[in-house]
């Protein structure tokens, strides 16, 4: 299929990995637009722009830095963009903001301390950034993946940021309040899922449009059948669990009587157990498991549960995590990004999906997004397979 051949009906995730410079520079243009509407909301309700130091956090002005400084280096400060994966990892040009902005180079802890510009001379950086990005994607020739390669990586990246800025906002109890952004409510869970056996193929190639490095390789899998959820738990499936005692209290909620309320948006607030559990840990959900009689699913099993029954399996509601190790495709070769993958093959698991706070044009089936066992400020949840 040629780059640009994106039919109204594709999802906002193939335009952004499959969409040609046309597209993708619409797709950039919005990005940017979030960006700065969601540090703009930040602003009016963050005093200072100030936040407490936490490992789960950034300060706003160095996010808001990071994501054009992000952009430029791999774009225009850089002489080998045209070579896509295989360019030189090392090969963009110095820049002073490095010492502020580059996230392999600059401690979490000392982003605190930095001598940052005022916002309005970032936004002013990040329109100067942004029409670099654009006049290098419009002299481009479409028909090359490799090219266009940084431009779909500094979309994704972007937008990756967005969700980010969300989680610190539930966290601080920032009331920013989106249509998009709501959690999802879910219907009464119907029959589960049984799944055939089969021979799964996992791994993907370049061939298939911009794909993370994590996400490429070749493995043949045989999958045995099984039962699995047709959606995710809910809240009205969880919350018996940690009434009984088994399960510690979930971050955000809190119960009053006979009655649980969630702390969102700087308030609490009564739940609606219909919508998905979330900021759960991995642990909280395998103990959920074991209390049921269930098990979490393997990435491989998600996987094939997808793929075998598209219309009746529910994704996208909450991240979900899996019972399997983070780790890479046989063949796995790193992109020159290299601490986007590569360090985080320690044994965390890997979670599949997207959540209500994703980004559509992250929002693909072939995502592998990877946490600490131990997080519980992202927006994950479950679903469970039988025994």
């Amino acid at each position: 299929m040629p780059a640009t051949d994106i039919s109204p009906d594709r999802t906002a995730a193939e335009a952004a990995r499959r969409g040609g410079p046309q597209l993708l520079a619409q797709c950039l243009r919005s990005s940017r637009q979030d960006t700065l509407s969601t540090f703009a909301a930040l602003e009016a309700v963050l005093p200072g722009l100030q936040v407490p130091l936490h490992p789960e956090l950034n300060p706003p002005l160095w996010e808001l830095g990071h994501i054009g400084w992000f952009q430029q280096h791999w774009i225009s400060r850089n002489p080998q963009r045209h070579r896509g994966w295989d360019a030189d990892p090392g090969a963009a040009q110095a820049d002073a903001n490095d010492r502020l902005y580059d996230s392999s180079a600059v401690p979490h802890d000392s982003r605190w301390q930095l001598k940052l510009p005022d916002a309005d001379t970032l936004r002013a950086q990040l329109a100067g950034q942004l029409e670099q990005t654009l006049a290098c994607l419009q002299a481009l020739d479409d028909s090359d993946p490799r090219a266009l390669y940084f431009h779909r990586l500094a979309l994704q990246h972007e937008d990756m940021h967005h969700e980010a800025a969300l989680y610190m906002a539930q966290q601080l109890g920032l009331p920013l309040e989106n249509a998009r952004w709501q959690a999802p409510v879910l219907p009464t869970p119907g029959p589960a899922l049984e799944i055939p056996a089969s021979l799964l193929q996992l791994g993907a190639s370049m061939e298939d449009g911009f794909r993370f490095d994590n996400e490429l390789g070749h493995i043949v899998q045989q999958m045995e059948p099984f039962q699995i959820d047709a959606q995710v738990l809910r809240w009205a499936e969880y919350l018996p669990f940690v009434e009984t005692g088994a399960g510690p209290m979930p971050r955000y909620l809190r119960r009053e009587g006979r009655h649980w309320e969630q702390w969102r948006h700087g308030r609490w607030q009564a739940l609606d157990l219909h919508q998905p559990a979330c900021h759960l840990s991995w642990h909280e959900a395998q103990s959920w498991c074991r209390w049921a009689g269930r098990r979490l699913p393997t990435e491989a099993e998600w996987v094939w549960a997808l793929r075998s029954s598209p219309e009746r399996l529910r994704w996208g509601d909450v991240w979900e995590w899996t019972a399997s190790a983070f780790a890479p495709w046989p063949g796995f070769q790193p992109h020159p990004y290299r601490d986007y993958s590569q360090p985080w093959f320690d044994g965390r698991p890997v979670l599949r999906g997207a959540s209500f706070m994703t980004q559509a044009r992250v929002r693909h089936p072939d995502y592998r997004n990877f946490f600490p066992a131990t997080r519980n400020d992202i927006a994950a949840g479950f679903r469970s397979c039988a025994l």
